[in-house]
């Protein structure tokens, strides 16, 4: 009989899958490392099992204790199936963009979930790095891999990934694509096939335009689990081993991903339309006798919600227009930067003295992501405080801010406007992710 003893035996030895459709007009191989084929769906597998040899080894992770780790949720899921095996308890902090079907993966897999803000600062007590610091703290038993500092993740795709790259290949991969989070794949991948080739192989990462590792800004964007918000690069990561960097656009991250399931049946998470998008840009320049590799680390079915929804992806302003579209009601007129703002440590009497009706709370200059939209303030609102008492104008915003607006999209139609109007007070209107204009229900009559 043949079969395995546990799904952690399927991890690693992931196809290679050649591109046929989006690479039309490209002289050169293109291969994917499709690693959704692990038992969790995603490569974080091949870093969990290593993780949590390497923390029994030690002796950090003692039976019956518990795993805490902040994670983009790929990382839950490996960490998850392996803690299944070995009788281990886990609780994962996740920043709050990511998808919901990604939280309820973890959940039914037995994991304890916390979710934190993702517009604030690696330090901020409320991030998901600091809150899963404090859980480690407080909970007995615990133990934190910390992927990203944790330099058994990259060991792990120097001792697996790499090698299968290369073995598959017969040698001939001339160059390696790979989107970078937490830098362990790319580090690992990168040393090992540098060592292998004589540095012969071109590992190039890539990342969402916007994120630091590509010199971005550190701008929030919407492509999950790869790149950097701010100017903390892990120490997983190794820049040695990276030849170049390609920054790539959510529209064009997103696009792509759906081309992939359309049009070369892979289903895949939208950091592999990202890695997919410049794979292909690095393609194009290159002869036809060139072998590029591209790893897609994650499969799709965790973003069915959001990048294969429509109405997602029209809500955040990735979507052709359509007739009559709120794009008409907010160029010329609500255009930002006429969004009336105010920074979260301003006072409310800095807010009552832009008299506008509602105040958008950000600390970053204009354009603004939706992503960093922390708050609003609606004037109606500070006046009654202030007449009550429970509002003072030296108070600061932070303390009385309510939820950020929902956003719709600038090629939403003006009917789809009125209907999310009639149950909120105001909507921010995005472009690809970007603010640019706010609408109330008085707009539109």
């Amino acid at each position: 009989m043949k079969y395995y003893n546990n799904v952690v035996e399927l991890i690693g030895n992931t196809p290679l899958v050649k591109l046929n459709k989006v690479t039309e007009g490209i002289a050169c191989t293109v291969l994917a490392k499709v690693e959704y084929f692990n038992p969790g769906g995603s490569i974080k597998d091949r870093i969990a099992e290593k993780l949590i040899d390497a923390a029994e080894a030690s002796g950090h992770l003692k039976p019956g204790g518990t795993i805490v780790e902040p994670t983009s949720g790929n990382t839950g899921i490996g960490l998850a199936l392996v803690a299944q095996q070995r009788g281990y308890k886990c609780i994962f902090v996740l920043p709050d963009k990511v998808a919901v079907d990604k939280i309820n993966t973890l959940k039914a897999y037995g994991a304890e979930v916390v979710v934190c803000p993702s517009a604030v600062a690696h330090e901020d007590p409320r991030s998901y790095y600091s809150v899963s610091d404090r859980i480690a703290r407080e909970t007995p038993g615990a133990f934190k891999p910390d992927q990203y500092s944790n330099l058994n993740g990259p060991a792990s795709h120097y001792e697996t990934t790499g090698p299968e790259i290369w073995k598959d290949t017969d040698g001939k991969v001339t160059h390696v694509v790979i989107g970078v989070g937490t830098g362990g794949t790319v580090s690992g991948v990168g040393k090992y096939l540098k060592e292998v080739s004589n540095g012969a192989v071109q590992i190039i990462g890539c990342d969402p335009a916007g994120s630091v590792y590509s010199n971005g800004t550190g701008r929030p964007y919407l492509v999950e689990g790869v790149g950097r918000g701010d100017d903390f690069l892990p120490g997983a990561y190794d820049d040695s081993v990276v030849d170049d960097f390609v920054p790539v656009p959510d529209l064009e991250s997103f696009m792509m991903t759906r081309r992939l399931g359309k049009e070369e049946g892979l289903l895949v998470g939208p950091s592999c339309g990202m890695a997919a998008v410049a794979a292909l840009k690095v393609a194009k320049t290159l002869p036809a006798d060139a072998v590029v590799v591209v790893i897609l680390p994650d499969g799709g079915r965790g973003y069915l919600a959001k990048v294969f929804n429509d109405t997602w992806m029209r809500t955040y302003g990735f979507m052709p227009r359509l007739d009559d579209a709120v794009e008409d009601l907010v160029t010329g007129t609500q255009l930002y930067p006429q969004v009336v703002s105010v920074k979260v440590n301003d006072t409310i009497k800095t807010s009552l003295d832009k008299n506008s009706e509602f105040v958008v709370v950000f600390n970053s200059q204009p354009p603004v992501r939706f992503g960093e939209i922390l708050g609003i303030l609606r004037l109606d609102h500070l006046k009654a405080g202030l007449a009550s008492g429970a509002v003072k104008e030296t108070d600061l915003v932070e303390a009385h801010m309510e939820s950020k607006p929902v956003p719709l999209g600038y090629t939403d139609t003006v009917a789809t406007a009125k209907e999310v109007l009639a149950d909120v007070d105001c909507a921010l209107v995005l472009r690809e992710g970007e603010v640019i204009g706010l609408l109330t229900a008085a707009t539109l009559q």
